[in-house]
């Protein structure tokens, strides 16, 4: 459907979840459009203040540092990552260009498709990981798959894990829980894909899985805050004992 904007709205104005109209605050522009009373609704970032927030923390950038870069107000930025909000075409696009990511990024764009659908990189070149690097590349943590052998056959199952003591730790179900240690070996698998570039990388790491029980490491691995996505009930904690570790990536030479 075609038409006019909504009133009150700005043409261009690229929309975050709810309906709180904010003006683009940019330095010497108009009012950031912060509420008088410096309060809204219960704090519920939109989709795009959830990612320009993630991306600021990924670069280590201050919230003066990012609002500087993209000439917003800090105070603006502030209010577009902790509540829903309205931007600007011109301010998301000084966004994208201060957080170094594409517009699609920020606007949400592909969230429902797998990564890696584009063409393969002019000379891609695929290579063996060492042993330290597929150490550094699991030790932030993230979301990887656990791979394992069930009644229907072989299943992947994403978990959000940690590392401890070089081991894979992971929370989940007294179920899941109870398959994954069931006197087998496990795979376990994660990755990331840049379709920027058409680079990217994957460790694999194969092992025995056992619940974690000592009490010193169940505090440790706690500490650690691994959260399951998912939710519900999943405070059983799983490690992976790797018997083998290997890693692959694809650069793109230039």
């Amino acid at each position: 459907m075609t038409g006019h904007p909504p009133a009150g709205r700005e043409p261009g104005t690229v929309t975050g979840l709810g309906e709180l109209p904010l003006a683009d605050a940019v330095t010497g522009g108009h009012d950031e459009g912060v509420p008088e009373n410096g309060r809204s609704d219960p704090e519920d970032p939109g989709d795009i203040g959830r990612r320009v927030a993630h991306r600021r923390r990924e670069l280590g950038l201050s919230r003066d540092e990012l609002a500087e870069a993209a000439g917003m107000a800090t105070d603006y930025l502030a209010y577009l990552e902790e509540r829903p909000a309205e931007l600007t075409a011109g301010g998301i696009l000084r966004l994208s260009k201060a957080l170094d990511v594409p517009v699609g990024y920020l606007l949400g764009e592909g969230v429902d498709l797998p990564p890696g659908r584009g063409r393969a990189g002019t000379h891609p070149v695929l290579s063996e990981l060492d042993a330290a690097a597929c150490t550094r590349l699991l030790a932030p943590g993230g979301v990887g798959r656990v791979v394992l052998v069930q009644d229907r056959g072989p299943v992947a199952i994403p978990v959000n894990f940690t590392v401890l003591d070089g081991d894979v730790v992971f929370r989940t179900s007294p179920g899941f829980a109870a398959a994954v240690v069931a006197g087998q070996e496990v795979g376990f698998e994660v990755d990331h894909v840049d379709d920027a570039l058409h680079e990217g990388w994957s460790v694999l790491v194969s092992g025995r899985a056992e619940r974690l029980t000592d009490p010193g490491e169940v505090v440790r691995a706690r500490a650690l805050e691994v959260e399951p996505w998912a939710g519900g009930d999943r405070d059983d904690l799983v490690r992976i004992v790797p018997d083998e570790v290997s890693g692959r990536r694809i650069r793109v030479e230039h």
